[in-house]
């Protein structure tokens, strides 16, 4: 497998991240670090200005509170000697220069100044202006040379974090490579690998959790297609086979036209079963799709339940059984397609029930908002293990198969899938000879609560 690009992989955007982060962190520790010495040295200046000025007031004040001119020039080119980074400048009040240190020489932006006044004999009297500069060069170099090293170091040191932070990415992602080897093993003849979560981080188990309960699914998903391919080529099976053999008795030696109609119509009966099937199949596909069920007041479900007793009513003569209708209720439902369910049900019922026995339907309301219609029918218990399985397709709790038997076993597949379109569900039951199958319907258009 070709490695994906860094630029659009999780490991190059998490490498990114992280350089940006370091950057900006080691950056921002550098500028603080600047400004916090900046600030010393500035205070560190301020201070020896200060120690200088008091200084020199002290050394201008004499015993006798004043000094002469060219004693203040003594005191003061003796204090500054060995003082380079110090200058001196003293102003009479007309503006007159009466001292000046040599080392006045400073740019503007070099320089940090403190001005004061202190008395002085001269001709003109009076006090004098003192202005004390202190030379920042020497400082501000400082800083320059600080200022580069810090940058410096924040790039480094950005550059080997995101280094190492691009390895470490890498290292972490390795789990991640480790999966995808394994869900390139997973193929449709090996549905039963799993993705093994030992050692993997525990911020990947659900993702691991669930893709392995997605395989399980699948896994059912596709045993039981298998299972419904093989039930479909064997219920068109056996139509198919006997109107073959119909059409080859037909066509190996002439017939009347007796005969011939008789084909004719044993051959439109296993056409007709055909077609039955593949519209049952047509219908489920459907209603898996999401098909919605047209949904219509009605205000009593036992006419349409009575409307099914009818259409049934020779059959149940034919097993020596009697229907009833026990409850009723309204609904908001598709009259066609509940009474297909009914009737589904009822010939279900029909098939396993014990002769000279009655079935009974009944419409009661489960509880606020939801309707229950069942049908009971006495017969042989069917096992436990059996019910959960009565709604899949060409399912039977017989395995035997009968050739003759006109059930094709999508009867109950079709009542599960109408009470779904109905937002309900469909449930099964049975015990002491009893056998109670039927649907959960909501008596509105609001949707039916999960199982």
């Amino acid at each position: 497998m070709s490695d994906i690009v860094t630029t659009a992989s999780l490991r190059g955007r998490l490498s990114r991240w992280l350089a940006l982060q370091t950057m900006l962190g080691l950056g921002l520790v550098c500028v603080v670090v600047y400004v916090l010495f900046a600030l010393t040295v500035s205070e560190r200046q301020d201070e020896a200005l200060s120690q200088k000025q008091n200084t020199v007031e002290h050394l201008l004040a004499g015993s006798d509170g004043e000094r002469d001119l060219a004693d203040v020039r003594q005191v003061l080119g003796s204090f500054l000697a060995g003082h380079d980074e110090l200058s001196l400048r003293l102003m009479g009040r007309d503006g007159q220069v009466l001292f000046e240190t040599s080392s006045w020489r400073a740019g503007p932006n070099e320089i940090k100044s403190r001005a004061f006044d202190i008395k002085v004999r001269s001709e003109d009297g009076g006090m004098a202006r003192a202005i004390l500069v202190l030379d920042k060069r020497m400082d501000d170099a400082l800083l320059a040379r600080l200022a580069w090293t810090l940058a410096v170091a924040a790039l480094v040191g950005a550059l080997a974090v995101s280094v190492g932070g691009f390895m470490l990415v890498r290292l972490g992602l390795a789990p991640l490579h480790k999966l995808v080897e394994q869900t390139g093993l997973v193929t449709a003849t090996d549905l039963e690998r799993r993705l093994d979560g030992a050692g993997q981080a525990y911020e990947l188990q659900p993702l691991i959790q669930q893709f392995n309960a997605l395989l399980d699914r699948l896994g059912v998903a596709y045993k039981q297609m298998e299972a419904f391919n093989a039930d479909v080529a064997h219920e068109l099976n056996t139509p198919l086979a006997t109107l073959i053999s119909s059409c080859e008795l037909a066509l190996r030696k002439p017939r009347s036209a007796d005969d011939l109609r008789e084909a004719l119509a044993s051959n439109l009966e296993e056409l007709r079963s055909l077609a039955s099937i593949v519209g049952d199949m047509l219908f489920l596909s459907n209603a898996e799709r999401g098909g919605p069920a047209r949904r219509e007041w009605t205000p009593c479900l036992s006419v349409l339940a009575e409307e099914v007793i009818e259409f049934h009513e020779a059959a149940l003569l034919d097993a020596g059984l009697t229907a009833k209708i026990s409850g009723d209720a309204f609904a908001t439902v598709d009259g066609p397609l509940l009474r297909r369910a009914l009737s589904n049900l009822l010939g279900n019922a029909t098939r396993y029930a014990s002769p000279e026995s009655s079935v009974l339907i009944q419409i009661d309301r489960e509880k606020i908002g939801w309707v229950r219609i069942a049908v009971y029918n006495k017969g042989a218990t069917i096992g436990v293990e059996h019910l959960p399985r009565l709604f899949d397709r060409f399912y039977r709790a017989d395995p035997a198969r009968s050739p003759a038997d006109r059930n094709h076993g999508l009867g109950l597949s079709i009542v599960a899938a109408i009470a779904r379109m109905h937002g309900g569900h469909a449930f099964a039951e049975s015990a002491a000879g009893v056998t109670r199958i039927g649907m959960m319907l909501p008596d509105a258009a609001g949707p039916g609560p999960t199982l």
